[in-house]
């Protein structure tokens, strides 16, 4: 028996369907994980990762650097700990201790 035009025509637009509901569900998941991460950054921007208080920052030589009005850590950023030791002969000590 001959497939009619009625059932490729049926079976188009069934996969048009599904392609689209797979792209709604990409971009569904997407913005869960931008909400996940933005809920993340603000339950922990500027809190301490030891105790859970807050961060201030202070001025160190040039860097902000982030210490914690709890337990009185000291934080960095990404790179700022290497820009500190690269900056005289009293670093060289501590950055050959950390390398």
């Amino acid at each position: 028996m001959p497939i009619r035009p009625s059932e490729d025509e049926e079976a188009y637009f069934h996969r048009q369907e599904m392609e689209r509901l797979q792209q709604q569900a990409k971009e569904k998941a997407a913005l869960m994980e931008d909400e996940h991460k933005r809920q993340l950054k603000e339950q922990h921007y500027m809190h301490c990762p030891k105790c859970g208080l807050d961060l201030h920052e202070f001025d160190f030589k040039g860097l902000k650097l982030d210490r914690c009005s709890g337990c009185g850590g000291t934080w960095f950023d990404d790179g700022e700990m290497e820009q500190l030791l690269n900056r005289g002969e009293m670093f060289d000590r501590l950055k050959s201790f950390f390398s």
